[in-house]
């Protein structure tokens, strides 16, 4: 029988991410001016510096880390960075990169990063078909993308958008994109993600994934969902793996669990709670299955999470 849970707390956490506003964009922070940038706009900077906050912005982000090692904050993942991690985030996806090695000293130059919007994106890839590529990693970018062994080239390109103007820049940014998206080695930092190509069957494991996604507590049994498709549990299980990635345990695990890590970042609510609060119905394969998938147990990412602001809370 399902125990009963402690009275939930509501007092939510103090900090959320900031908005990153365009009026805050200052030259002096390292900034393009409008008149140098267009579609395509260069920042580097140091680190100490007002720009290490736990935000979000508009615009996709791609960062690359030139000096230092520390902690990187990039929506609910964790996970350490040195030089040449190179991430790409996805619109509104809250980001942070905290230098731990640095002491007292100030570092010059510890972040090269490119940053552009959608739509203008959107609306050649309607109509470019050679932009297809790069749509698909734009697509992925809303989990943040992690590159691996590309980090000298994304230096190289960066350094010819920075100095280029116009088309030429325009043109620089588009081998960039077409070397990230023709990446073979990379990850994705979301604790879930969809696959596939669409179609009538992609439709119906689309609602299925936004029932578990929007209901994490309720109970869901797989033979259930099986029937409802009129498929064998057999067949559902190996069409929903084809079609997610995940075993459809494993993926309802995922699922309740990064709805934790929200929770842990976002309120003050007791472990205990969350726990039920996610859909598990004993702490122990909570804290058992939290640690298998974030590498770290609750109260730990929670501890973590912490300094995302730029240190203890």
């Amino acid at each position: 029988m399902r125990a009963s849970p402690r009275p939930v707390q509501i007092r939510p956490r103090q900090q959320q991410p900031e908005l990153e506003r365009e009026f805050l964009r200052s030259p002096a922070l390292g900034y393009e001016t409008p008149e140098e940038a267009g579609l395509v706009r260069c920042l580097a900077h140091g680190f100490p510096t007002p720009l290490a906050r736990w935000h979000f912005h508009d615009e996709y982000e791609l960062h690359l880390i030139t000096a230092t090692s520390g902690k990187a904050f990039i929506g609910d993942w964790i996970g350490p960075f040195e030089p040449g991690h190179l991430v790409l985030c996805g619109p509104r996806l809250p980001h942070n990169w905290i230098s731990l090695d640095t002491g007292d000293n100030r570092v010059d130059e510890r972040d090269l990063v490119i940053q552009f919007l959608h739509e203008p994106l959107q609306c050649a890839g309607e109509s470019i078909p050679e932009l297809s590529d790069v749509m698909q990693l734009l697509s992925r970018a809303r989990y943040g993308v992690e590159f691996f062994g590309v980090s000298k080239r994304a230096r190289e390109h960066w350094d010819r958008i920075k100095a280029s103007r116009g088309i030429r820049r325009f043109g620089h940014f588009c081998e960039l994109m077409a070397d990230l998206a023709q990446c073979p080695d990379y990850r994705l930092l979301s604790t879930v993600q969809m696959q596939g190509d669409g179609g009538a069957e992609q439709d119906q494991i689309g609602l299925i994934v936004d029932r578990i996604t929007t209901h994490v507590e309720d109970p869901i049994s797989m033979s259930d969902l099986a029937a409802e498709l009129g498929m064998t549990e057999s067949r559902f299980s190996r069409f929903f793996r084809r079609s997610t990635g995940n075993s459809f345990t494993d993926f309802v695990n995922r699922v309740r669990i990064n709805s934790a890590c929200h929770l842990l970042m976002q309120t003050d609510h007791y472990v205990t709670d969350i726990c039920y609060q996610v859909g598990f119905n004993n702490v122990a394969n909570f804290n058992r299955r939290f640690l298998e998938i974030k590498g770290m147990t609750p109260t730990e990412f929670r501890r973590q999470a912490d300094h995302r602001f730029g240190g203890q809370r």
